[in-house]
């Protein structure tokens, strides 16, 4: 295991480049996935899976790969991004969205693309989909960089909406009595999953407002990342971001409690890079401890000066596991 060092040249990105193919994947029950891919047609395959859930992929994350080396696939999520339909609009039902079906995208599109295993990089929420599909398709998974690691599981949930209150109790307050009164004193994450779902628009979007600045305040203190993000989002990007994210959370991703953490074993013979901040309040380095000591092959990387949105060191760690790897 390594830790992350602050005072070292810092690599820099690779340039920014248009995809060469795109599309929407019919995946089934009226949905429709976006994806891209860019760099070498030729190149190794690296897929990347975006967090929230709901946020929609990050159209510059190609930039962490060599273009000459690696073949870079990003797609948006179901309900998110340029995936339709959009879970912004109120009649979008997401029932057909939940992490089965996700895995179920993921290999669909392996397979649309004529991939036949690829590398897997993704943070946050997109580091439990990726172990979801990793246990699932191990077979297809030649290695894995997580950023940010979670497991989403009923614990880590509850310290995001509550636990996390004692450092912002102010904050906190403000998040929770946004709630009718009859909600403030159950679980807040469904609370919030009811509210972005009332049939009064107005609701909906000072639900998803304050759901993102509470998002934001735990945050707030990432001055080398990327604070106040959540806000930031457009008003459809942010509804979408806001009644997929508390749809999955209030199910616990429907996975069974510590399933990705009792199944590591299953991950055995493929080399892995964990990434994660120590100052990250969102999802506390034990998660990505927990998941090093259970997974030989993982080497876990704590980055002191970063938090969940990461950080110049970060960035430079990631960009390393990158060039590691294409040498593979």
């Amino acid at each position: 295991m390594g830790a992350g060092q602050t005072e070292r040249v810092v690599a820099q990105p690779f340039p920014d480049i248009e995809p060469y193919a795109k599309g929407r994947l019919d995946v089934g029950d009226g949905n429709r996935i976006y994806w891209q891919t860019s760099g070498n047609p030729d190149g190794k395959p690296a897929l990347v899976v975006h967090g929230g859930p709901g946020s929609g992929g990050n159209r510059r994350a190609h930039k962490n790969f060599d273009p000459a080396i690696y073949r870079t696939i990003m797609f948006d999520q179901r309900g998110c991004g340029e995936s339709l339909p959009h879970a912004s609009d109120p009649a979008v039902e997401l029932t057909h969205n939940t992490t089965e079906h996700l895995i179920a995208d993921m290999e669909r599109l392996r397979v649309h693309l004529g991939v036949e295993k690829w590398l897997l990089y993704g943070g946050s929420w997109g580091s439990t989909l990726i172990l979801a599909y990793a246990e699932r398709y191990p077979e297809r998974v030649s290695e894995i960089i997580l950023v940010g690691v979670t497991m989403t599981r009923p614990e880590e949930t509850d310290w995001l909406y509550h636990g996390v209150a004692r450092f912002l109790p102010g904050p906190w307050e403000a998040f929770r009595d946004a709630l009718p009164e009859a909600e403030r004193n159950g679980n807040l994450v469904a609370a919030y999953s009811r509210l972005v779902n009332n049939p009064d628009p107005a609701v909906v979007a000072k639900g998803a407002r304050d759901w993102c600045a509470w998002e934001d305040a735990v945050i707030a203190h990432e001055s080398l990342g990327n604070p106040g993000q959540y806000s930031s989002k457009p008003d459809a990007a942010m509804l979408a971001f806001v009644r997929i994210c508390t749809h999955y959370f209030a199910n616990n991703a429907w996975l069974p409690d510590g399933q990705l953490l009792r199944d590591a074993h299953k991950l055995a013979g493929i080399p892995a890079v964990l990434i994660h901040g120590r100052l990250d309040l969102s999802s506390p380095l034990q998660t990505a401890w927990q998941l090093a000591q259970a997974w030989p092959d993982a080497e876990l990387h704590v980055i002191d000066d970063s938090g969940h949105t990461g950080s110049p060191t970060m960035g430079a760690t990631i960009l390393e596991a990158t060039a590691r790897f294409a040498r593979r």
